[in-house]
């Protein structure tokens, strides 16, 4: 992804104003495909994403677009604006308007099946996980049990506890403790290096305000009895939701893919329109 522009930033800035003065209205989208309709609904708590949608939508940005990467039982990716004239077989999935935006990852939000998601580049080039200035996501999912929801919360759990130490520690007024802790890994001080990583991550968790992961059971229930996508939550901006077409999910969700997960036959959108 190429840089934000100066542009882009006054952009974002004039979106957050229009947002905070109009977060009553709920804004919905028909994406029309060849396949059938889907509506969706975006939050107002992601006002950036929300927004930025919008202004895409309104400029025709998606139409003619593919559904370039779809794999079933997971998500079906669009937004890529290389895909409209994209050759068969055509690797897809780097394309952009040319910025990114800030991450809105919000407690409550999660992808759930239906859900929305903005799509990012991965953590060693993006460890801000903003987020693709028009590639989106929609999560088609399956059911979980609890036994898969304990072991993705603990992993999920990990990645939070790694990535906060790894912050706390690049801080100039925590290098001492960063070199300590290199000292141990060195000497391979099995003992003195759990109780000393334990010790970091308190302090990185409490400098940061936050508390470990965990599922709420609501969150428990639908990804239960409804499905969804938990793995991906907290580490992409979920900006919102199917409210109709989810049989236009499955299907898009079901077509024949090749080696790339592009559908064999072109999945395309033909308009995107906001349905107010």
């Amino acid at each position: 992804m190429k840089k934000t522009t100066l542009f882009a930033y006054f952009l974002m800035a004039i979106s957050l104003i229009f947002a905070q003065n109009n977060g009553a209205n709920e804004t919905k989208v028909a994406i029309e495909t060849n396949l059938g309709t889907i509506t969706v609904k975006l939050y107002n708590e992601t006002p950036i994403h929300r927004i930025n949608f919008i202004r895409l939508v309104q400029n025709h940005y998606y139409d003619g677009l593919l559904f370039h990467r779809v794999i079933k039982n997971f998500m079906i990716q669009a937004g890529d604006p290389y895909s409209k004239t994209a050759k068969k077989n055509t690797p897809l999935g780097n394309g952009g308007p040319g910025y990114t935006i800030p991450a809105e990852i919000k407690p409550g939000l999660f992808h759930k099946r239906g859900a929305l998601a903005a799509a990012r580049e991965p953590d060693n080039v993006n460890p801000k996980k903003r987020s693709s200035g028009s590639q989106f996501y929609i999560v088609q999912g399956r059911k979980f049990t609890d036994e898969e929801l304990d072991k993705i919360e603990k992993r999920i759990q990990k990645s939070q506890r790694n990535e906060l130490a790894i912050n706390f520690l690049s801080k100039p007024e925590n290098h001492a403790m960063k070199l300590k802790l290199d000292s141990l890994y060195k000497n391979h001080l099995t003992n003195e290096i759990e109780k000393f990583d334990k010790e970091v991550i308190d302090k990185a968790m409490k400098e940061a305000n936050q508390t470990p992961f965990k599922f709420t059971p609501e969150e428990r229930k639908i990804y239960k009895t409804q499905g969804g996508a938990p793995h991906l939550d907290g580490q992409y901006t979920v900006f919102g939701e199917v409210v109709s077409g989810f049989d236009v999910l499955d299907k898009i969700a079901n077509v024949k893919t090749n080696t790339n997960d592009r559908p064999e036959q072109d999945v395309r959108i033909i308009s995107m329109k906001i349905v107010n």
